[in-house]
């Protein structure tokens, strides 16, 4: 018998997600952000399903990429922080991948390189984000340097990221709009400026490519918003057993620093799950977990392999009992907020011992 904490992944969510992506941006193609194990959930699995209904993959890294390649996934996939070494150069080559090129440095590491064959690539402007990118005064000068090395591919196209997008009240985005707007309206070539949260919040941002990730995988990209009412189904569910029921007196003093203190005498479960799971060390006392279908809060300090909770409306709860921790049910936006965190950070901190389970269900289920 084997551990019970699992992550469950709805690939029929995901086919809803990305669904809901082309009907937000019918006219764009679609470029997937599946970097970082594709938040989580399994690179492979998830290009793998998700091909059929978008054009392209993005990741970080080379690495990240050859997984995907190794895997037979054949569509385009895009470097977003493109090469760091010369030696990647090669990769780049032999499996089509598209850098995104951002630095000085790069530009002079494909001058000084005979490239095998072309390559296709994407220029980033700084709008705003200010962490990659040229400013849109160098973007000129850059483009030419790019347009006049002999094998590069005349596919050269432009890119941005927004700041701010999150906040549907902030004029930031709009900002950063029109600044992408003037500094590439010269270049008649495909352009991306849009995220989850421009996908579904601000129109104007779609171009030619829109770049979903978040929203992928059924979490809200707003501020104050949820999946629900973004009409977005969570890929992933967190979920275990309760492993111990015990009753305890009042004032007794539970887990790590004795930081809790029953106020009478009460049912404790412990559910088999922790921070070397991935589920958050910070989550405080009355952070909410589902137990039989019923929230019941956490009580004491998250550990490693185990939290406790609060059995107080659950008296006929018994050792093996199903729990889960976030998912269609239970919000993991809800979650993230009591750990003053965000979601993608939970996404992407579950660790590798917890199992992946693949549901394959029906639309209509």
């Amino acid at each position: 018998m084997s551990r019970p904490v699992q992550a469950i992944i709805d690939l029929s969510a995901l086919r809803h997600n990305v669904q809901r992506v082309k009907a937000c941006a019918p006219l764009q193609k679609i470029m997937a952000v599946i970097k970082a194990d594709a938040y989580g959930h399994g690179s492979v699995i998830m290009a793998q399903t998700l091909q059929p209904f978008v054009e392209a993959f993005a990741v970080c890294s080379v690495e990240e990429a050859l997984v995907l390649r190794q895997a037979g996934i054949q569509l385009p996939i895009i470097l977003l922080e493109g090469f760091f070494t010369k030696a990647e150069l090669k990769p780049i080559v032999h499996y089509n991948f598209h850098p995104v090129i951002h630095a000085d440095y790069q530009v002079a590491f494909l001058e000084e390189n005979q490239l095998a064959k072309p390559i296709n690539m994407w220029l980033k402007v700084d709008t705003g984000m200010h962490r990659l990118g040229f400013l849109p005064d160098q973007i000129p000068a850059i483009w030419e340097k790019l347009q006049n090395l002999p094998h590069l591919s005349n596919s050269i196209r432009l890119m941005s990221h927004l700041a701010c997008a999150d906040d549907r009240q902030s004029v930031y985005t709009q900002t950063q709009y029109q600044q992408f707007l003037r500094c590439t309206h010269c270049f008649d070539v495909d352009k991306s400026l849009a995220n989850s949260a421009g996908i579904l919040g601000w129109t104007q941002t779609h171009f030619n490519w829109v770049r979903p990730g978040i929203m992928l995988y059924g979490i809200s990209p707003f501020i104050n918003s949820t999946a629900k009412q973004e009409n977005l189904r969570p890929v992933m569910q967190l979920q275990s057993q309760l492993i111990s029921i015990k009753h305890y007196r009042k004032g007794d003093n539970i887990g790590y620093s004795s930081s809790w203190q029953c106020p009478e005498d009460m049912p404790v479960g412990v559910i088999a799950v922790g921070y070397g799971d991935g589920y958050p060390r910070h989550a405080p006392s009355g952070t909410p977990i589902l137990v039989n279908d019923h929230i019941v809060p956490l009580i004491g300090r998250v550990s490693m392999d185990m939290v406790t909770v609060d059995l107080r409306n659950q008296p006929y709860a018994r050792c093996g009992d199903p729990v889960i921790l976030w998912g269609k049910d239970l919000p993991i936006e809800k979650i993230a907020n009591h750990a003053q965190t965000i979601a993608y950070e939970l996404l992407c901190g579950i660790s590798q011992r917890v199992k992946r389970v693949m549901h394959n269900k029906n639309e209509e289920d």
